[in-house]
């Protein structure tokens, strides 16, 4: 059973949205940063770091290879093994925050605020449900194989995410 639930999302704005993902991962803060702050690591469940230097300020250059989207931005909040946020065209502010939970556990708290329409905004939560699926395989040592990957799993989630009340 996956430890990914659905997701809350809350309008910002005239078309802005604030996207939440709340995980709780059997996975220290050790294994679980590098697979956020790393090209090795973010390969294996999100996108090719094309480019990722990774200090506030740097540049982030983020090839989705399900979809062939590139994103360019900044990293704009970084805290060792706590915070890492990047602030992308595309997909706007994407922020990771990690907190301990013992020593064998973390809670990962994502929140993506972006512009978009409703339709945008169904699309990215199914996405993004989609990709902590990924993550969670990725920690458990099944990297994402995306010459495989088809958009099944995902327009099954997008159809669960409409059928919930609007934001």
């Amino acid at each position: 059973m996956s430890l990914v639930s659905h997701a809350t999302s809350e309008r910002r704005g005239e078309d802005r949205w604030l996207l939440r993902f709340e995980l709780h991962l059997p996975s220290s803060y050790e294994t679980l940063w590098p697979a956020l702050t790393t090209a090795e690591g973010l390969l294996g469940w999100l996108a090719a770091a094309d480019v990722l230097e990774r200090r506030l300020g740097g540049a982030v250059t983020l090839r989705w290879l399900n979809t062939g989207t590139v994103a360019t931005g900044r990293v704009t909040a970084w805290d060792v093994e706590r915070v890492a946020e990047y602030t992308l065209t595309e997909h706007g502010r994407l922020r990771f925050h990690l907190e301990a939970v013992g020593t064998d556990s973390t809670v990962l708290r994502f929140v993506n605020e972006r512009g978009g329409s409703q339709d945008d905004r169904l699309d990215c939560l199914a996405g993004w449900h989609e990709h902590f699926e990924l993550l969670e395989a990725a920690l458990a040592g099944r990297p994402a194989n995306w010459s495989a990957w088809t958009d099944t799993r995902w327009a099954e989630l997008r159809e669960a995410y409409a059928s919930l009340s609007p934001a």
